[in-house]
């Protein structure tokens, strides 16, 4: 029970949770002004937050997911943990969460909220709406950013915030262009808004929103007037063509997994997080 309950919380995914931690780390006051415990509270509360929302997500996809391949193992869809005991789960957490942020300034539980609430909206309905089921997805990555910014008192820049919008959309549209690869004519019984793209057109949302990040990332680099940050264009370069390849080579287009799993890629973004801490903090 213990350990089918812990694999509810997908402890994987609280990697996504660290982009609370990209305002005060770009904003060059991630190491001067804020303390272990300071940080910690906020990215604790979203990470109990969000496995409460994959919980209820998975309370709603339990039929779904019985006819995928991998997440037929899952502990609801597998009738390892009852609907009932899984809520009561997710609403402790959802408590606990609550309790943890209710003391942090700013709008940072506002933000939590929010991200809650599109959540739930998603996985009860959003996801079957071909487009919405994207920008749901990139909408969580701008609250995590947003709720980053109200935890440490730091203002989000015009380009982060479009680099990160534009990079959740293109991560979701590479992970949907998976999905379809893998499930093929079975796609139907997994996603309904699957079906409903035309041939081509998430990997060309993909390519797109691709170069957009690009684009977007430099021009954000720029405003920063800082020579050793330039060069991290190439490592943001090769980063979205390595996930590109790696979709495309059927191995999976979950940004979580695809960090973890593919070596090149998290070298990458160690290489990417020591070089831009050196351009910020190193002078």
């Amino acid at each position: 029970m213990l350990f089918n309950l812990f694999k509810l919380l997908r402890t994987r995914q609280w990697l996504k949770n660290l982009m609370l931690f990209f305002p005060p780390f770009l904003g060059g006051t991630l190491i001067s002004h804020i303390n272990v415990l300071q940080m910690l509270i906020p990215f604790s509360a979203f990470c109990l937050v969000s496995s409460a929302t994959y919980i209820i997500n998975d309370v709603f996809d339990r039929d779904n997911d019985r006819h995928h391949q991998n997440k037929c193992t899952r502990p609801i869809a597998s009738r390892k943990i009852s609907v009932v005991t899984a809520l009561l789960f997710a609403a402790v957490l959802l408590i606990c969460s609550v309790l943890l942020a209710w003391n942090i300034p700013g709008t940072f539980l506002v933000f939590m909220m929010a991200y809650v609430a599109v959540s739930i909206a998603y996985s009860a309905k959003l996801k079957d709406i071909v487009l919405v089921d994207i920008f749901c997805i990139s909408a969580g990555f701008l609250l995590r950013l947003q709720a980053g910014g109200a935890a440490f008192n730091v203002a989000i820049s015009e380009w982060l915030f479009l680099t990160v919008f534009l990079l959740s959309v293109f991560l979701s549209t590479g992970k949907r262009f998976a999905e379809k690869q893998h499930l093929g004519d079975v796609a139907h019984h997994h996603r309904k808004a699957l079906v409903a793209y035309p041939k081509g057109f998430l990997e060309g949302a993909m390519y797109m929103t691709g170069g957009s990040v690009l684009v977007t990332y430099t021009m954000y680099v720029i405003s920063r007037h800082s020579s050793v940050l330039l060069y991290s264009v190439p490592l943001c370069c090769f980063g979205l063509l390595r996930y590109i390849l790696r979709v495309q080579s059927g191995k999976g287009g979950d940004p979580t997994e695809s960090l973890i799993r593919d070596v090149p890629l998290l070298i990458v973004g160690v290489v990417w997080v020591c070089l831009v801490g050196w351009g910020i903090y190193g002078r």
